[in-house]
Formats: structure tokens, sequence, C-alpha cells
């Protein structure tokens, strides 16, 4: 039996999502036929060709001049220019002519559309070339790519203005899978007209199965803007070849499908499986070799002969963590991959700048209380370690196999032993790789910790501030303070390792008081070179949250869901503090924008907000810069 899992459109352009890379290196390790591809960048690929460009600008056309879009209209006027060049920049960000730098970086080659309004409006502020600025004068290449980028970003302005107004790079549709209370709007948009996103996806999806000719087929959807075009690749399956077996899994699946009833969805595939697959799938194998029953599947959907959706659950111990094989790239284009530069701060690029090798140190998190969290479920609650030799193994594995040296280590947070360890054992052994992952800023990160850890090649920490408010940060169980963050950090920044910090807002019972005293202390922490980077993210309360199970301890009120067969996550609530979140957002976002340009930290925090009343930060300027004193 031939196995092909299939990263749908869209999850990432500069590198692979790993979850393929996981199955396929695990089935493997256990015998199976197993084989990958990625049709999110073929299909990017597919329409960034000068005949891609060519069927756009059919579409295009046939648009009334009057529903045109700015981005559109530019297209068709600087169409020549864009054929000629999109090759050239495509190869440029794939890493493979560097010396198109310099003809990008002279701003005559590439036509440059509503997208490059940005570098003019910085430019128009602060008096300067805000490119020169980023980058000096030994930046070239990351001043070109970061043009090209902006290049390609026009053009997905015309995709979705022009082809499918659904698409963008990072997601598809997002709309008709999140926290959809049934399945019709997936259903109708199965059942209507194809886009001509959809013909290239499908002949995409027929070519991948000619040249497999898999007999069970696996559909990973990590997020909801990934579902759409998962059925679609599996719609194109079942009306051509109607006896490949189609599963469907991922953490899209695993959050937000448990409570699955409604068949129709069944029109597509046959088995859904939830939480860690390889268990789950080493059944669906065994049944579908006539080894077991289907009654002794584990954690599974099916449609059963009565057309209901069933699901099956057999009681079997998950694969240990440090079982699981080593994940292989095998199969997927590693040189085609593209390294987009969207952000010029240099922390911020690393999500999508350069291919990187996906590892994860342990699964679920160690800490697994923080109120926001789905910590009810399996991703977050089963907490697995492996040895940091098996690591450094898995490591040197997927360094001889891709050739590249850089690691992202995606898990939810990394255990501070673990990575002492680890980085221990990369040391001793003189394994030379780059790496970055997650973490909680927790006071075991000491500064010795922090250097140790940049020895082994660590650039890169990203981990949760939230909301910058202590009495928040208690309310969410967070286990940290704002001191012990700047202190922890600063030790990071210290060591030359770069900082990301998520942040909330819009957390129950924050009061705008709050929030301006969350970004006065964002504002002291960029300043005194703790954190480089930053991003402001809304709270969302999920049904799986502490917040979501138990409202009353937080003091809000969740608003009633109707009646659910497909999807369910997000969940509406009524905070008594009545702040309009949303409108403060968009000071929040723009404040730290400028910060991570190193813009704007004279400026009293209030004023970013474009609202009327906003108080005067109760924090007093030099907070940060007195409790890094104190270390």
């Amino acid at each position: 039996m031939k196995i092909l899992s299939l990263i749908p459109p869209m999850t990432q352009l500069n590198t692979p999502y790993p979850s393929t890379a996981y199955l396929t290196g695990f089935l493997r390790s256990r015998g199976f036929d197993a084989v990958q591809e990625d049709l999110a960048l073929a299909l990017v690929l597919g329409f960034f060709t000068p005949h891609g460009l060519l069927e756009i600008q059919e579409q295009s056309l046939k648009l009334p001049e009057e529903n045109r879009s700015a981005s559109v209209n530019f297209f068709l006027d600087y169409f020549a220019d864009y054929q000629s060049t999109i090759a050239l920049v495509i190869t440029f960000l794939q890493g493979r002519d560097s010396t198109l730098a310099h003809r990008i970086n002279s701003r005559t080659l590439l036509p440059e559309g509503p997208r490059f309004a940005s570098l003019e409006a910085y430019d128009e502020e602060e008096g300067s070339d805000s490119l020169a600025w980023a980058f000096g004068a030994l930046g070239s290449q990351d001043r070109a790519r970061h043009l090209a980028t902006l290049y390609l970003n026009d053009l997905s302005d015309v995709l979705r203005d022009a082809v499918d107004e659904r698409f963008e790079f990072v997601r598809y549709a997002e709309s008709l899978a999140g926290s959809q209370p049934t399945f019709t709007p997936l259903a109708d948009a199965l059942a209507a007209s194809p886009t001509l996103m959809d013909l290239h996806l499908q002949e995409l999806t027929k070519s991948s199965i000619e040249k497999h000719q898999p007999s069970l087929v696996l559909l990973s959807v990590p997020f909801p803007g990934a579902m759409y075009a998962a059925l679609r690749i599996a719609q194109t399956i079942k009306q051509h070849h109607s006896n490949i077996k189609v599963g469907l899994g991922g953490g899209y699946v695993n959050t937000e499908l448990r409570e699955l009833t409604d068949p129709r969805i069944f029109d597509f595939i046959d088995y859904i499986t939830l939480d860690s697959g390889e268990r789950p799938l080493l059944a669906l194998l065994e049944y579908l070799n006539g080894k077991r029953s289907a009654e002794r599947l584990v954690r599974t959907f099916i449609r059963n002969a009565s057309n209901e959706v069933s699901y099956i659950n057999w009681q079997e111990p998950d694969i240990p963590f440090e079982d699981v094989g080593t994940a292989t790239w095998d199969g997927l284009p590693l040189n085609s991959y593209l390294s987009l530069l969207d952000m010029l701060n240099p922390m911020h690029r690393l999500w999508s700048d350069g291919r990187w090798n996906k590892l994860t140190v342990a699964h679920g998190c160690y800490w697994k209380k923080c109120s926001f969290c789905d910590v009810s479920l399996d991703y977050i609650s089963r907490y697995e370690t492996a040895s940091a030799a098996l690591l450094v193994d898995r490591i040197e594995a997927i360094v001889a196999e891709t050739g590249q040296t850089g690691f992202h280590f995606v898990d939810e947070a990394a255990p501070p032993k673990i990575l002492k360890a680890l980085a221990e054992e990369l040391i001793r052994r003189k394994v030379v790789i780059s790496w970055w992952g997650n973490i909680r800023f927790e006071k075991t990160f000491t500064p010795d910790l922090c250097e140790l850890l940049a020895q082994s090649g660590c650039i890169a920490m990203s981990g949760g501030l939230e909301v910058a408010s202590d009495r928040l940060l208690d309310l969410m169980k967070k286990g940290v303070s704002v001191e012990q963050v700047a202190q922890v950090t600063k030790g990071f920044s210290d060591s030359g390792i770069l900082v990301h910090a998520y942040l909330m807002y819009g957390f129950p019972t924050q009061t705008v008081q709050e929030t301006v005293d969350s970004l006065e202390y964002v504002r002291q922490l960029f300043e005194n070179g703790c954190i480089q980077s930053g991003f402001f993210h809304r709270f969302t309360c999920t049904v799986h949250s502490p917040v979501g199970l138990d409202p009353a301890a937080y003091g809000v009120e969740l608003v009633p869901l109707p009646p659910i067969s497909f999807a369910k996550n997000d969940v509406a609530f009524i905070d008594p503090a009545g702040v309009d979140h949303d409108l403060l957002g968009i000071g929040l976002k723009k404040a730290i924008y400028n910060f991570m340009h190193g813009v704007g930290f004279e400026e009293d925090v209030h004023k970013w907000f474009d609202m009327p009343g906003i108080p005067k930060a109760s924090v007093g300027r030099n907070k940060i810069a007195k409790a890094l004193r104190h270390v």
C-alpha cells in the first residue's frame, strides 16, 4: 500500500509545513511506502510564471472596469513588465540568482504597484530612504528581497481581486471553515463552479495522483485557511479515482471538529482522525489491510451504513514521543521555496524568511495552565520528552538529508531543562546549527543559560508576555510577572539572541487603563533592548480553554452557541468591562509596528490611540529600567 501525504493550500511559502514530514518519516520507520507533496507551494508557483500571469490577465480583463481594484488596474497597465520579470523574481527569491539584487535595488526593474506605497509613506514621515535606513550599505540582498516581496504581494492582491476573492498567501477561504457551525458554507463553495485557482489545484491533484499511484491519501489541515483547498483536492480524487481512500487530520481538525455530526463531509473524505496521528494511522492501515475491524479504529470518525457520523475510539496507547521516528523532507522541493521578506525587523522576518527544518523538542506543554490556551486538548495536555542524544541524532539526520542547518523548534513551550541538555549535547558533539524556538519567559532562563543556548546556535526566542499586566497575568495563570519577563528577555538579548513577544489585548475584564499601561510596558521593553519584535493578538475565547470551560471564574458570560454539527471553537462572551477592544487594537498595532522599526519611543503611549478619553499611562516611564537594575 502506497501512502501519499499532501500539504494543501495555504500554509506558508518559505518552508514546508512539517506535518507531512513527521508522518512520512514515521511511516517509513515502520516499513510503509510513504511519499509527500506540497500542493500549497505548487499552486502559487503555477501562477507566478509568464503563462500563469497571462491567465490572470485574462481573468482581470473579464472584470467590468468599475469593479477593478487599484491593484488590478496597475497590473493591467504594467502587464508586460510583470510578465518579463516574474521568472527572474521567483528565481531570485528561491536563492538561485543573487546577482539580480543589484538590478532590483535600482528601483527601475520591477513595476511598483500599490504595495510599494508603504515605502513612500515612511520616507515622507522620516525624511529619508526607509530601505537605506533599514539595511544600510551592506544589506543589498535583504533590500532586494523586500522589494521583490512587495512585488509578489501586489500580484497576490491581483489574484484575490481578479481570480478568487478568498485567496491569501497564508490562508485560503478561511471564513468557510473557522468556527462554522454547519458544513453548508463549505458544501456550497465546493458545489459552485470552480475558479481558475480551483482548476489549477485540480490539475495539480490529478498530476500528483498519477505520479504516485497511492492507495491512501492523507490531507493535513493545520488551519481553517487550508480546509477548503483540502476538500477541493479530495473532491478531485473522488471524481477521478473513487477507489483511493482519503484521510483527514491536522491542527484544525483536532481543535474544531471534535463534535462533528454532519455526514456531508464524508462525500469527500473517508476518515477523520483526531490528535497525534501516528496511532490512529497505524490502526487505520491495519483496518485497510484487513488486519483489524472498523470497531477497533482509534480516534477516528467514519460515516456508517445509516449515513450517520460514528466516532470510534478503541483504547490504545499513543506512540511514545521517542518512537515517532525522524521527520523526512524527501520528495519536497526544498530549493523551490520562496524566502520572503515582508517585515524589515530582523526578528519578525524569521517566520517568512529562510527555509527552516521544523522539529519538536517535546510533545505538549509542561506548564499547561494558561487560561487562554486549549489546555484540555492532547497537543497541549500530553507532555512527553525525548533525550538530548536522540534529539541531536534526529538533527544530524535531517541536516544530512536536507543539507541545511537552520532549525525552528515548534514546541508549544520548549522546556528549559531539555533545551539546556540539548545545547550541551550539540556543543559536545560539535554539531553546528542555527536554531530558534518558543518558550515561557520563566526565571529558569538565567543569563548563564541564555549564554549556553547562544553558544549552541540559538539565534532567537519567542514567548508570551500576553497582556503585560501583573493582575491579568495572574488571572491568566501565566506564572510570570512583567519584571521577570524583562529580566529574562534582557538575558537573551545580552547573549545576542533576538526576542519576540506574543502580546494580547481584550482579555476578560481588561480595562482601558490596563491596555494603555500594557503598551507602556511594551514600549519600555523595546527601549531597553529586552525585546526586538512583538505582535498584538486579539484575545479569542475558545471552548477548550479554561475561560471557555469556566467563564464565571473570569468574570464573563458566554454567548450561547447555535446548534453545531460541524466546527466548534471560538465562542463570544459578554464582558462587564464594556471596552471597545477592537478600536484599541488599531492603536496597539500601529504603536508596535513603529517600535519594531525603532521609532516612536519618545511618544506618550496614550497618543497612539485615536479615541477620545484615553488615559495616560499610570506606569512610570523608567519602570523596566529599574527592574533591570535589580537583577
